[in-house]
């Protein structure tokens, strides 16, 4: 059985319209929301074996906040190709680089993120379904479940929803 985790970004700063979208740093706030999601993930013995991350600073910064407090050695590869994915992309960019890894993170953005979420999920507790449907804020993650021993047999509607951890659950 896979195991992904979808991570959308923590909240990032628009201040300064001289910066590049691709460079726009975390807020304090995104800083706080990213490691209080690292901490649920350690509560959850949610632990990646391999994570895949947007090479925007954003995304970069959230995932600094978030390793702290995941155990074992995750092999970390940034990665152009998920920052202005559509959510198509997220699923091709999964299969190809998911590897042996029976859980896998991804760091990302959305709309990508949620439309990831929303195309792989096929079953699981529908209040959680329509939590992520209603949105997917800043630091928030969805797990999604598949029966299967390769990425690249992850397919859409195959996955179930194992929870949605949002910066502000307890």
């Amino acid at each position: 059985m896979l195991q992904l985790l979808l991570l959308r970004h923590a909240k990032s700063s628009r201040d300064d319209p001289a910066i590049a979208d691709i460079d726009r740093p975390l807020t304090p706030r995104g800083e706080r929301d990213a490691s209080r999601i690292g901490k649920m993930l350690e509560a959850k013995e949610l632990f990646p074996e391999r994570i895949l991350c947007s090479t925007a600073r954003r995304t970069r910064e959230t995932l600094a906040q978030v390793l702290p407090h995941l155990s074992g050695e995750a092999e970390v590869e940034f990665r152009d190709d998920l920052y202005n994915a559509a959510g198509r992309g997220y699923l091709e960019i999964i299969a190809a680089n998911g590897g042996a890894a029976q859980r896998v993170l991804v760091v990302g953005h959305n709309p990508a993120t949620q439309q990831t979420a929303q195309q792989l999920i096929g079953s699981g507790d529908p209040e959680l379904v329509a939590a992520m449907a209603a949105g997917f804020p800043t630091s928030a993650v969805a797990v999604v479940e598949f029966d299967v021993r390769k990425w690249e047999e992850v397919t859409p509607d195959s996955g179930r929803i194992v929870t949605f951890i949002q910066r502000d659950d307890e």
